[in-house]
């Protein structure tokens, strides 16, 4: 293990003393780099050679005085000659070194004075020998020291993964597969973390591959099987006569070492792959990404796409910060200055319990975990002096990894998430070490998060760890929608919400939701969850929350609205999410988090006085799903089912086949159209079989050879329905085509349009099931529809597709509170105004509805149309000076409590009582 800084400080010091006299570079160099290394308690030969043969520039020979590969290469003069000149020289070897041996520093020296280059930093530091115990700091790579820079970026994460990816390969081709192998991977990141970030002496595990080996590799999975029960056995019961190299390597315990794995028949390729694995610097890996590390490298296909599984430090900050580092760092702030509050709060910080009920790789657990540690050094720091001479540093951490807790459903990842809260844990211990000039690690491993391997939603939480105990509750819980949602997991669903009507149209992760409140009651316990934004739009609203708020008393603290969880990864694996955290108790400190855009990074923080489950300031309002307005206006319909397997359509060649051979069939041939047809002006044609003559379709092969397959087609369906329909194989599954003109209203429209563009289309066009209509639309009710109140009310209620909105029939327009007894005047107003939007867009007979709605280029005349008929339109509700949506919202959403307050069967439910 690493030595401390005090001991490589007075180390340093006698160093300088001994050989202050010393100036011949022939000489004196290698005892002089022998004992140099000895200053930071590592043996020189393990991990650097003298004399390295190498070509230069220009095809000549040389030697580098010495050389770490990977890490340091060193050019030594005799005393008084110019470094300048040497340090080129050191340079001039670069050109043929292989990429795996490029140095990160270069040193040289004339003995006297030093010159340490850092490549990857680009910075130098210049210093004469007898103050090399002042600067021993900037050689902590040697010791094992590294500087805690976690990188979140894209390359080194790839090339991370790449490299145990390379390695899996060729264990996988070789034949080791399953538990096994998936185990012994997991021990050799271990080792690899540990050889560059102290838990080993550094690159001991590097030294043992290569230079304990042999090159055919026909003994490297025995010595690696020997060394795995060497990490497992304490040093006091190894064998008296254990091999120096192997005794070197410190007791590990934890049981990651234990129990025997099948001893891998290597290869030279495979091992040229595990050395290329040591020779990367593994600690400038965060832990928190050594999960999904892991299981890219297991995957080719997910291998450069680590965004499908790693969730970025800043998007886990965005729960952490508001569930309780805030509130911990200004306690902090407040009461730093008085020692008597800070061991108090010390205390107290230390009794902090953390559970994570669907932790996967532990990514929440790592990052809560160092953020409380890195509170704690704030802590020691004031009620200490850094740099002081202390007995044992152990002494001042009381903050501890068995404080969190994890339930995971899938067994590797839970033991990933243990491994990796041991990484962080350790590097934290290191931090201290370095502020306190002490070496302090845990190692033998003797303590460990508390993460087991169940269906959290098929346990009792308190078997794991007692409410009474607990402080918060966060994660990430699989957010899978219904349609996607397995037998096992929709079973999970009916569990949880047994007895509560329409709980089939709910995410999984709403089964989280009820679970945490379920825990928490009659407690303190703060939750935080991320979760697919769907559970706060649409159906969702009704069912969920008001299961949340009214039966479990829930109260939202804080919450962040819609935005991308992207990751930090090529191809990043973004999903459009919410954050809420709430209690069940209440509180005056209540904030929502707007993003303008939905991949912005910076959201605008908003006070709160109640937070909906619609994430809005406002009431505890539900939107459920209604078959019929609750309003006195036209009735909205789906367009029709084909259920033909795309039989009835018709392509260009169909068309004008049919139409020069049989000119009989033209009235059965129709314009056919969807959402995204008819946004974007594409419109398709299919077979319109309702009406047609019978001789007509049976003298056309091509006809009856469709009415044959989508019989066939629906036979084949393992829903009785769609069988059922298979006896009428020249009709659509379900015809709700109109026959008079109608408002087309496509059902998905991109969140980018401040308008859904709806529009009358002529009854000869087939609508399909992406859109509805509403058949005889009056000009007015087109108006209020396509006026900025109702796309405020669509915004707010609709759910999603990602981004997208989904109009919602059922939700959207049927609980929309349309105006109350407009007068006459207001009526035709709206209708006028309605009438310049539809001329404007004639303006344009060229252009598509998605060119003109897009926000950029929407046309001036456009834009004024839709302007002047949203102020007719406020007008109709007799208010006129809304100052944002947010005032929509909360005025609409009264407006619709009061009209559902006086539905005929509301009067009736409240006469009953």
């Amino acid at each position: 293990m690493a030595l401390s800084w005090n001991e490589i400080k007075k180390r340093a010091i006698e160093f300088s003393k001994e050989f202050a006299t010393a100036t011949r570079e022939n000489s004196e160099t290698q005892t002089f780099y022998n004992e140099f290394f000895n200053v930071f308690g590592i043996s020189r030969r393990r991990i650097a050679s003298f004399e390295e043969p190498v070509k230069k520039l220009g095809d000549k020979r040389g030697r580098i005085d010495l050389f770490w590969k990977g890490t340091l290469l060193v050019e030594q003069k005799s005393a008084g000659l110019d470094l300048v000149k040497a340090k080129q020289q050191a340079l001039d070897y670069f050109p043929n070194l292989k990429e795996g041996e490029l140095p990160k520093y270069i040193l040289v020296s004339d003995f006297q004075n030093f010159e340490l280059y850092d490549l990857e930093e680009n910075t130098e530091q210049k210093f004469q020998l007898k103050d090399l115990h002042k600067n021993v700091n900037h050689f902590g790579f040697i010791a094992g020291y590294t500087k805690r820079k976690f990188e979140d970026q894209e390359p080194v994460n790839i090339e991370a993964a790449e490299l145990i990816g390379d390695l899996h390969d060729k264990l996988v081709t070789n034949g080791f597969v399953g538990i096994e192998l998936e185990q012994f991977l997991i021990r050799m990141l271990f080792c690899l973390f540990a050889d560059d970030t102290g838990i080993f002496e550094k690159d001991i595990f590097k030294f043992y591959v290569e230079g304990r080996t042999s090159e055919d590799a026909s003994d490297l999975g025995a010595k690696l099987q020997e060394l795995f029960q060497v990490l497992n056995t304490p040093k006091d019961k190894r064998f008296k006569n254990l091999d120096e190299d192997l005794a070197s390597f410190e007791y590990i315990n934890g049981d990651l070492f234990n129990g025997f794995l099948p001893i891998t028949s290597f290869d030279s390729e495979m091992r040229k792959s595990l050395i290329r694995c040591c020779n990367f610097d593994w600690s400038r890996i965060s832990p928190a990404i050594f999960g999904a590390m892991f299981q890219s490298a297991t995957d080719q296909k997910k291998r450069r796409n680590l965004g499908a599984h790693y969730t970025s430090e800043q998007n886990i900050m965005k729960i952490i910060k508001p569930l309780f580092l805030d509130e911990l760092k200004g306690e902090f702030e407040k009461i730093k200055g008085n020692k008597t509050k800070l061991y108090e709060f010390h205390s107290k910080i230390s009794k902090l319990k953390f559970l994570d009920p669907a932790c996967g790789c532990g990514n929440f657990l790592i990052i809560a975990y160092r953020e409380l540690r890195e509170l704690e050094l704030q802590i020691i720091r004031q009620l200490f002096n850094s740099g002081q001479q202390v007995l044992d540093v152990s002494e001042y951490v009381k903050v501890n990894i068995n404080q969190f807790y994890g339930i995971e459903i899938e067994e590797l990842p839970s033991k990933i998430a243990e491994v990796a809260m041991w990484l962080v844990d350790h590097q934290m211990n290191m931090k201290l070490s370095e502020e306190f000039g002490q070496y302090f690690a845990n190692i033998p491993l003797s303590s460990h998060a508390n993460i087991i391997h169940a269906n959290a939603l098929r346990m009792n939480w308190e078997d794991l760890v007692l409410k009474s105990e607990l402080s918060y509750i966060l994660g990430n819980p699989p957010f899978i929608g219904k349609k996607e949602q397995k037998q096992p997991q929709k079973e999970d669903v009916a569990l949880i919400f047994k007895g509560i009507k329409g709980n089939g149209v709910l995410d999984y992760v709403t089964c989280w939701y009820i679970k945490a409140s379920q825990y928490i009651q009659s407690t303190k316990i703060k939750v935080a969850f991320v979760s697919t934004n769907s559970i706060s739009q649409g159906e969702q609203v009704g069912i969920l929350w008001d299961e949340l708020f009214n039966k479990y008393g829930i109260k939202i603290h804080f919450a962040h609205r819609s935005f991308a969880w992207n990751n930090e990864a090529r191809g990043k694996a973004g999903v459009h999410v919410i954050i809420v955290g709430f209690a069940t108790y209440n509180t005056d400190k209540k904030y929502i988090y707007e993003y303008e855009e939905y991949n912005s990074l910076n959201p605008q923080e908003t006070k709160a006085i109640n937070i909906s489950g619609y994430l809005i300031d406002g009431s505890e309002i539900f939107i459920r799903s209604r078959n019929k307005p609750i309003c006195d206006v036209p009735e909205i319909i789906k367009g029709s089912e084909t259920t033909d397997n795309g039989h009835f359509m018709l392509s260009e060649q169909d068309i004008i086949f049919l139409k020069s051979k049989y000119p009989e069939t033209n009235y059965l041939i129709r314009p056919f159209i969807g959402g995204a047809d008819f946004i974007n002006n594409n419109i398709r044609h299919c077979l319109w079989l309702r009406g047609a003559e019978i001789k007509v379709i049976n003298s056309v092969p091509l006809i009856i050879d469709r009415i044959d397959k989508v019989k066939k087609f629906r036979e084949a369906s393992p829903k009785l329905r769609t069988r059922e329909w298979a006896k009428y194989p020249t009709l659509f599954s379900e015809d709700r085509q109109p026959n008079n003109k109608y408002l087309f209203i496509p059902k998905i429209s991109s969140e980018k349009r401040n308008y859904i563009p709806f529009a009358y289309i002529d009854p000869e066009y087939i609508i399909n099931n992406t859109a509805s209509y509403i058949e005889n639309c009056s000009f007015y009710h087109f108006g209020i529809l396509t006026s900025n109140m109702h796309m405020s009310w669509m915004r707010q209620v609709c759910g999603r597709l990602e981004s997208r909105y989904i109009y919602s029939n059922n939700i959207v327009y049927n609980n929309f509170p349309f105006p109350k007894n407009p007068t006459k005047n207001q009526i035709k107003a709206v209708e006028e105004k309605a009438q310049k939007v539809l001329d404007a867009r004639k303006s344009y007979p060229n252009s598509s509805l998605a060119d003109l709605y897009n926000p950029l280029t929407m046309p001036p005349e456009l834009v004024k149309a839709h302007s002047e008929l949203d102020k007719a339109v406020d007008t109709t509700y007799g208010k006129t000076n809304f100052k944002n949506e947010k005032e929509r919202i909360e005025f609409l959403f009264c407006l619709y409590q009061q009209y559902i307050s006086e539905l005929p069967e509301k009067k009736l439910k409240q006469k009953k009582g």
